[in-house]
């Protein structure tokens, strides 16, 4: 959809920062309609968060229905062992954030050795990120969930940009619970679950393309959602594809975008 917008606009001028704001924020509303994929609208969620707070990487936690957090989506692998040491630490700042249900700001994360001493030690050893800022996925002030924002250098985000990455996630917060659930204030269980098994899939999908065509998992990744964009799939469908074997791995190490997959013609 980005791409169809940036078409229209004059090609002598410059895409406005505002512009980019205006374009997540219509792509994230778009899937309040009925058939959004969970999974990809996070992904949409963390890609929109790099590009406009110019975060070096992001990560979603989601929690499930008895309240306990797990890893959504994330920007990159080393994002998914950060938040992994969170959840098996008990502490850090989504979990912080999670529980308080606002948001957390580090600006170095070498001050909060007493907060956090197990994570924070941890991050510390993998050596790549000096700051992070937490904010909650909240419907009605209760937290569903946090996304993380990373930098690699220390330092406070403005006022502005905090305030902008809330309200995405606000926006997508609202996307994932059912109507019902948003009448009623609670958190609908069911498509929360639906989301975390998603992710399960993902991932086991992502493992065999990596495993058959040498692939790192960040590039398995990659290519599925590619395939599922010039296919207006879900990538949820694409991945259960993969992992059933409907869809040849050879699809996607081969660079063969258009192929359709077996058994759905």
């Amino acid at each position: 959809m980005f791409e169809e917008l940036r078409q229209r606009q004059n090609p002598g001028r410059p895409v406005t920062r505002e512009q980019l704001v205006i374009e997540a924020i219509v792509e994230l509303a778009d899937t309040l309609v009925d058939g959004y994929d969970d999974i990809e609208l996070l992904n949409r969620l963390v890609r929109h968060c790099v590009d406009l707070l110019a975060a070096d990487a992001a990560g979603v936690l989601l929690a499930d229905p008895q309240r306990n957090l797990r890893v959504a989506t994330s920007s990159n692998e080393e994002i998914d062992t950060i938040e992994l040491l969170q959840l098996q630490a008990d502490q850090g700042p989504c979990v912080e954030c999670f529980t308080s249900g606002v948001p957390v700001r580090v600006a170095d994360l070498a001050d909060a050795s007493d907060r956090w001493p197990t994570f924070v030690a941890a991050v510390a050893a993998l050596g790549t990120y000096r700051s992070v800022h937490a904010l909650p996925l909240r419907l009605r002030g209760e937290a569903v969930g946090a996304l993380s924002l990373f930098h690699r250098q220390s330092g406070a985000l403005p006022e502005a940009d905090i305030v902008l990455a809330q309200a995405l996630a606000d926006v997508a917060t609202i996307s994932i619970l059912q109507e019902r659930a948003i009448r009623r204030s609670t958190v609908s269980s069911e498509q929360l679950q639906a989301a975390l098994d998603t992710r399960v899939v993902i991932e086991q999908a992502k493992g065999v393309l990596a495993q058959h065509g040498n692939l790192t998992m960040d590039t398995a990744f990659n290519r599925m959602r590619k395939y599922a964009r010039d296919h207006n799939l879900q990538l949820s469908e694409v991945a259960r594809q993969v992992v059933g074997r409907d869809l040849a791995a050879e699809v996607f190490i081969a660079h063969q975008p258009r192929r359709a997959l077996r058994g759905r013609r």
